[in-house]
C-alpha cells in the first residue's frame, strides 16, 4: 500500500490518477496499474499516470474523484491493487462479435455503477456496441439492468411522457405540449435533460422559469397537484448507468444504437411510466438522415417498448431547421412563453409540432378519437394550456411570468442579408455552433434568434438572424465565427448561366 497526500486537478478524466515517477519507481506499481483509492470507509477505482505534475508523496486526482471519496486537498488517502473485474472477459466478447447473456449485461452495467471499470474499459465497451451492436435480447437486458441500478418510481395510475432523441435547435416543443396534455387530465411527468451538444436542452430552457432539480418526492407532489412537471432527470438517480456511457460517448463522438435505444426506454422504465411517444427527428444533419432509416428506428423503439411493458409509438418529424426562430435557453423560453399567451403569434413550426405531438398523446389515453387528437390539442393550447403551464411553474418553485419579462443578453448584434434573393439553406449544426459561441447554455441569456427561415425571400440589408450574449467577448467571438461559417445561405432564383462555346 501507499499513503499519499491528495492534490486537487482540474481535469474530466475521471479515473485519473498522477503520481511522481521517483514514488512510482519505490514501489509495487507501475503506469496503467489499476488501483483502489482508500479515505475512511470510502472506495474508487483509479488508473495510474506517471507525471511530474505532482511533487514526490502526492497523489493528483480529480475534483470528482475528491468529492466522490469524501476527501479534501492534503489529506492522506491510502492506493492498493484492484482486482481485475470480472466484467472485462464479457467487453472483449463483444469486442470479438460475440452475442452476451443477460448475465454477462447484468455484470457489466454492475461493475461500470459500481466503479470497478475505469474509463478506458467503458470506452472499449462502448466502441465495441458501436461497431459490433446488440440484437434485441440483449439490448433489453441493457436497459432493464441500466434502470435498476437506480431509482425506480411507482405510480397509483397511468402516466405519459414524450421524448425526442435530438439533434434539432430550438426544439422547445416540450413547454407547449406538456401543459396541453395536462390540461386534458392525462398525467405526464416529464423528465429532461440539459444540452450535451446543442445550445439549449428542455431542463436548461425550464431553469429560466423555474426549479427543475427536484426530487422524486417533489416531482409527485407537483404531478398530483398539476398532472404535469418539466424537471431535470440528472438531479435523480435514474439509469445511472445512462449518465456514465454518455461521458464517454461525448469525447468519443459516437452514439451506439444499442445505448441510444436503452438510454432512453431504461429511464422511462425506471419513471414509472405507461404510455411514449418518441420523437425522431429526420434531417441532414440530425441523428437520423432519411425516413428509412427513422422507420427502421421506430420499429426498434416500439418493439423494445413491448418487451418492456411501456406502450410506445413513435413520431417522424421534419428535422432540417430549427423549431421556431429562438436558439438558447432565455430567448426559447420567451418563445414558448410568447405562443402560450397568443398562440396566433406563435411560430407555425413551434404550434405544428407541439399540437402533432399532444395529439399523438391524447389518441393514446383514450381523450381524443383517433385521428382527431391534433384538433383537440389546438383547441386545448388556445384555452387552458397557458394557465396549466403557470400552475407548473409555480408548483416547481418558481412564480407567474410574462414572456415580456424574460431578459435575453444585453449585448446583440444584427446580422443582414449580403444580397437579395431567397433563403435556400439553414444549417442547424451552424446555428448552434454560433448560439454555444455566444455562451449558451451555460450562460442562459446568449442564443440566436432567427428573422428568416427556408424559402423566404430577402433583399440585401435584411435582417438574418440576430445574436446575444451576456459578454461582450463571446459576442465578439460568435460574430467571428458567423462569418466564417455563413449559417445562412441566400441565392436568387438565377444560379448560372450557361453560353454557347
Amino acid at each position: 500500500m501507499l499513503f499519499l497526500k491528495v492534490r486537487l486537478l482540474d481535469i474530466d478524466l475521471l479515473d485519473l490518477v498522477l503520481i511522481n515517477p521517483e514514488d512510482i519507481k519505490a514501489s509495487q506499481y507501475f503506469p496503467g496499474d489499476r488501483v483502489v483509492l482508500i479515505y475512511k470507509n470510502k472506495e474508487e477505482i483509479g488508473t495510474i499516470y506517471s507525471s511530474t505534475l505532482v511533487n514526490r508523496g502526492e497523489i493528483g486526482i480529480t475534483k470528482e474523484l475528491a468529492k466522490s471519496l469524501k476527501v479534501k486537498e492534503g489529506e492522506l488517502i491510502t492506493i492498493k491493487h484492484a482486482d481485475k473485474p470480472r466484467s472485462l472477459a464479457y467487453i472483449k466478447k463483444k469486442m470479438d462479435k460475440n452475442k452476451l447473456s443477460k448475465e454477462e449485461i447484468f455484470l457489466i452495467v454492475d461493475e461500470m455503477v459500481n466503479n470497478k471499470l475505469t474509463n478506458i474499459e467503458i470506452s472499449a465497451f462502448v466502441t465495441s456496441l458501436y461497431i459490433n451492436g446488440m440484437d434485441m435480447d440483449e439490448i433489453e437486458a441493457l436497459t432493464i439492468r441500466m434502470a435498476e441500478t437506480g431509482e425506480m418510481v411507482e405510480w397509483e395510475s397511468l402516466v405519459f411522457d414524450v421524448h425526442s432523441i435530438g439533434g434539432v435547435p430550438g426544439n422547445k416543443y416540450a413547454l407547449l405540449t406538456v401543459p396541453i396534455v395536462a390540461s386534458a387530465g392525462l398525467k405526464i411527468p416529464k423528465t429532461s435533460s440539459r444540452a450535451i451538444t446543442s445550445a439549449a436542452g428542455t431542463a436548461d430552457v425550464m431553469e429560466v422559469l423555474t426549479r427543475v432539480d427536484l426530487s422524486i418526492e417533489e416531482i409527485k407532489n407537483v404531478v398530483k397537484e398539476t398532472n404535469g412537471c418539466l424537471v431535470w432527470g440528472g438531479a435523480l438517480n435514474l439509469a445511472p448507468a445512462d449518465d456514465i456511457t454518455i461521458n464517454v460517448e461525448r469525447p468519443l463522438g459516437i452514439d451506439p444504437k444499442p445505448l441510444l435505444l436503452s438510454s432512453v426506454m431504461a429511464k422511462k422504465l425506471a419513471m414509472g411510466v405507461s404510455k411514449l411517444l418518441i420523437d425522431i427527428p429526420i434531417g441532414r444533419e440530425v441523428k437520423v438522415k432519411d425516413e428509412k432509416e427513422g422507420n427502421k428506428l421506430a420499429r426498434e423503439f416500439i418493439e423494445l417498448g413491448e418487451r418492456l411493458n411501456i406502450t410506445t409509438e413513435c413520431a417522424l418529424t421534419y428535422g432540417n431547421q430549427p423549431i421556431g426562430r429562438a436558439i438558447g435557453p432565455a430567448l426559447e423560453a420567451k418563445e414558448a412563453l410568447e405562443t402560450l399567451e397568443d398562440p396566433y403569434k406563435g411560430a407555425n413550426s413551434l404550434v405544428d409540432k407541439a399540437t402533432h405531438l399532444a395529439g399523438i398523446l391524447l389518441e393514446m389515453g383514450g381523450i381524443a378519437p383517433a385521428g382527431e387528437g391534433k384538433e383537440v390539442a389546438e383547441e386545448l393550447l388556445f384555452r387552458k394550456a397557458h394557465d396549466k403551464f403557470m400552475d407548473i411553474i409555480v408548483a416547481q418553485g418558481g412564480k407567474e411570468v410574462r414572456s415580456e419579462e424574460i431578459e435575453v443578453g444585453k449585448y446583440f448584434i444584427d446580422i443582414v442579408s449580403p444580397k437579395d434573393g431567397y433563403v435556400i439553406e439553414l444549417s442547424n449544426n451552424k446555428i448552434t455552433k454560433i448560439a454555444k459561441e455566444a455562451g449558451a447554455p451555460n450562460d442562459k441569456k446568449a442564443g440566436v434568434y432567427l428573422n428568416v427561415k427556408v424559402g423566404d425571400k430577402v433583399e440585401k440589408g435584411d435582417l438574418l438572424f440576430t445574436i446575444y450574449s451576456s459578454s461582450e467577448d463571446r459576442l465578439k467571438n460568435a460574430i467571428k465565427l458567423a462569418r466564417t461559417l455563413y449559417p445562412i445561405k441566400v441565392e436568387g432564383i438565377l444560379i448560372k448561366r450557361i453560353v454557347r462555346f
